[in-house]
């Protein structure tokens, strides 16, 4: 029986596992999935220090101050960053402090120096306050960034920029990571030709390279190219033997029933295990998933669009779980479909179809592309999320209800 996208993604993901961590320096884990918890090894800030460039005083001196009643403090000197303070703040004295130097004892509070006046007087500094000011302002206290001890990160967690700035302060030069994948993408047929060539008499140009090295890369993976392989059993079978090297292989043609489909038969001879092949959806029906060895071998249908989708709902997922990621899919949300749709009467497959969605308030609004035709690239174009009718459903009236799964890379986070 031909299993259901729900199905057959979820034998894809019974059969994968996060790959071993590994130990990386804090500068090569960007994008990857954490492999274990982190706490913090250090407290931040080590000390209570100053926000501001500006004078450290005691808040008790400034409780009567006022513009129309000023008060003057005497400067005890200057105290950069890096420094420690030499003398305690006694009543009726100031410090001048740059952020980030240690708020020294005594003082209990920051005045920003655009708030004073500075003069000289009898040979002495002094510095002149206008406003009153409550104990703690522009004070960074001991321990309130971070903890020693405390959880950072979970395992299977996405690194970001943040995150390598959180662990950089909290002592954390190294850590275990999931390596990136490396994934053999392969097409196949005599009618492919290279982007920068002018296609003859009943060719084309080859856009699945581009577009599904372009998805792999976008979900953290690194693509490996292959040569296109023409519709020749040997070609493919050498191309498969050297595509088998890499973590994952993603095959693109060459699946279905032709007389010159010879991928299903060759991954079969070399002891591929078949997992299933097709899925009751559209477009994208000729779906394989195999195993050979550790290694995932998909197989999806030639058709640009179709191959694109099947990569973002059942490759994407699965190399994200090979790369040790706890996020798996995509956003989903409801969203009512401006123009309705309708389908063909008495299908029951699952229709995937392109729209561009909108956050209307607290609501989505989506409308079709245009034409949802499986070779129709330019719909990928406009597309931001891909609208999902269930097996059965054939029309969906003007502003119906859709499950949206938003497509769009900074929709992810």
């Amino acid at each position: 029986m031909i299993p259901t996208p729900a199905e057959a993604l979820a034998r894809i993901l019974a059969e994968v596992a996060p790959l071993p961590p590994q130990r990386r320096p804090l500068p090569e884990v960007l994008g990857l999935a954490l492999g274990e918890d982190l706490h913090s090894r250090a407290t931040v800030p080590p000390f209570t220090n100053s926000a501001m460039d500006g004078y450290a005083v005691r808040a008790g001196d400034l409780a009567a101050v006022s513009p129309e009643q000023p008060l003057r403090l005497r400067v005890l000197g200057d105290l950069a960053a890096g420094d420690t303070p030499r003398q305690p703040v006694g009543p009726g004295e100031a410090l001048r402090i740059m952020t980030g130097a240690p708020l020294p004892e005594g003082a209990d509070t920051v005045v920003p120096v655009e708030q004073t006046t500075r003069g000289d007087g009898a040979g002495e500094a002094w510095v002149e306050l206008h406003q009153p000011q409550r104990a703690g302002l522009h004070v960074r206290h001991t321990g309130e960034d971070l903890r020693e001890g405390q959880l950072l990160l979970r395992a299977g967690h996405g690194l970001r920029p943040g995150d390598l700035g959180a662990l950089a302060a909290a002592g954390i030069p190294e850590l275990a990571v999931h390596r990136r994948l490396r994934v053999a993408v392969l097409t196949t047929g005599d009618e492919l030709v290279d982007v920068s060539e002018e296609p003859g008499p009943g060719r084309i140009r080859d856009a699945n390279i581009h577009a599904l090295c372009a998805q792999v890369r976008a979900c953290g993976a690194t693509p490996l190219p292959f040569e296109r392989i023409p519709d020749d059993r040997e070609r493919l079978l050498q191309t498969l033997r050297q595509a088998l090297e890499a973590d994952v292989v993603l095959t693109t043609g060459g699946i279905s029933v032709g007389d010159y489909d010879h991928m299903k038969g060759l991954l079969e001879e070399l002891g591929a295990q078949r997992i299933f092949w097709k899925v009751a959806q559209k477009p994208g029906g000729p779906l394989g998933f195999w195993k050979l060895g550790e290694t995932p071998i998909f197989g999806i249908p030639g058709n640009p669009v179709a191959a694109m989708l099947m990569v973002e709902e059942f490759v994407r997922p699965a190399l994200r779980r090979l790369m040790g990621f706890t996020k798996l899919h995509r956003p989903m949300v409801e969203a009512s479909l401006e123009g309705g749709w309708a389908g063909k009467l008495g299908d029951h497959r699952t229709t995937y179809l392109r729209v561009v969605a909108e956050r209307a308030g607290a609501a989505y609004r989506a409308q079709l592309t245009g034409p949802q035709g499986s070779a129709i690239l330019s719909s990928m174009i406009l597309a931001n999320a891909l609208a999902v009718i269930p097996a059965g459903v054939d029309r969906v009236e003007p502003g119906g209800q859709v499950t949206l799964h938003l497509t769009d890379e900074n929709e992810d986070h």
